[in-house]
């Protein structure tokens, strides 16, 4: 195992900067999981470990070692690619050994560690297959065999489950986990799904426009987050952003007008300009779907269904509020409202992010002032 550290890496392809100054460590051992829309630089970052693209300035270390000028095949590093990019006319066991076979290690150990990796993804009955007998999800356990064969200092996976359907996605995703967890190597994990994010990082890094927008543990980031972008992007259902104005303080109550005239209010002191403008942040799966006439114990809004998605084991619905700003809630139970009824959506005092009038957050639901960059 080893740590990666990256120091002032800035990269551009036909003068476009595509990474800007980026500063990163990873932890020896650690999954650092980078997340971003596409064209972020997620995926360069990677090349850029493993040799594949050269900087055009700052410095790379593997270990204690500088690995500016060192070839890719003497970085130490398996790299897992989007596409399986498996040799058709070789069968798995093939597949799996080629690099051990080019390095010259002895017949009994390629044959030992092959069957070692193949037991831990459980494809030992399919060694003497090709890839065209195998299903996608085969395949992919195949790229990480042969990956796994080599002893890296570190595991590099560019988007390895983008090519799988949503059941083998879920599948791949919890046979990566076990295998994080067993193995207990550095791992760097590219993907644009939250859900690949959160349950297999012990980092996460979300970028934007070739710059680390904020890096932390997968609660930290979804708690805290530190602007706008990172609120809207990390969340299985897109957090609901709309403006307020500061009407004062009362008691350890900070209240905000929206625009309809409603009243929401905070449960923390905050140091605030009255009459400015902020923007107030809610997560879909804060907000609940109550009658009209139900006592609330926290906030409420009112508006009008605009669309209802009942999904069976959960639910979603739209709703108009009255300045004609778009609101969804997110409900682990059936849906039943219907477009056109009268909806009133209630969420608690300390369920509420704040960020100012530039996107950068002010506090998240952890009651403590967010640190930003």
């Amino acid at each position: 195992m080893a740590s990666i550290k990256l120091q002032g890496i800035n990269k551009s392809f036909r003068d476009s900067p595509i990474i800007r100054n980026v500063d990163l460590t990873i932890e020896d051992g650690q999954c650092t999981v980078l997340v971003g829309p596409s064209g972020c630089g997620k995926s360069t970052i990677l090349r850029l470990i493993c040799g594949l693209e050269d900087a055009d300035s700052g410095n790379i270390y593997i270990g204690d070692r500088l690995v500016n000028d060192v070839p890719p095949a003497s970085r130490g590093i398996a790299m897992v690619f989007q596409s399986y990019a498996l040799y058709p006319h070789m069968t798995v066991f093939e597949n799996m050994s080629f690099a051990l076979q080019v390095r010259k290690l002895k017949k009994g150990e390629i044959q030992r560690r092959v069957e070692e990796a193949a037991k831990i993804l459980k494809i030992e009955h399919l060694l003497q297959r090709k890839p065209k007998e195998l299903s996608g999800g085969q395949r992919q356990r195949v790229a990480i065999g042969r990956a796994i064969v080599r002893n890296p200092y570190a595991f590099l996976f560019d988007e390895p489950l983008s090519n799988l359907d949503y059941s083998l996605r879920c599948q791949m995703r919890y046979e990566i986990a076990k295998l994080k967890a067993q193995l207990k190597t550095t791992m760097v994990y590219v993907t644009h799904d939250q859900s690949e994010a959160m349950t297999l990082a012990d980092k996460i890094v979300v970028m934007h426009d070739g710059i680390i927008e904020q890096e932390g543990s997968p609660l930290e980031i979804y708690n805290s987050p530190v602007n706008t972008f990172v609120a809207q992007f990390i969340g299985s259902s897109k957090m609901n952003i709309f403006p307020v104005k500061f009407e004062g303080q009362k008691g350890n109550m900070s209240n905000f007008k929206l625009e309809t005239g409603e009243i929401v209010s905070i449960n923390r002191k905050l140091d605030l300009k009255k009459g400015f403008g902020y923007l107030l942040g809610i997560r879909p799966e804060d907000l609940d779907v109550v009658a009209q006439n139900a006592k609330v114990l926290g906030n409420s809004l009112n508006g009008e269904v605009v669309l209802a998605e009942n999904l069976g084991g959960e639910g979603f619905v739209y709703v108009s509020l009255k300045d004609g700003y778009q609101i969804m809630s997110k409900s682990k139970k059936t849906v039943l409202e219907r477009v056109g009824e009268k909806a009133r959506l209630a969420f608690g005092y300390d369920r509420c992010y704040l960020f100012d009038d530039q996107g950068k957050a002010i506090c998240g639901i952890d009651s403590q002032s967010i640190e930003t960059k």
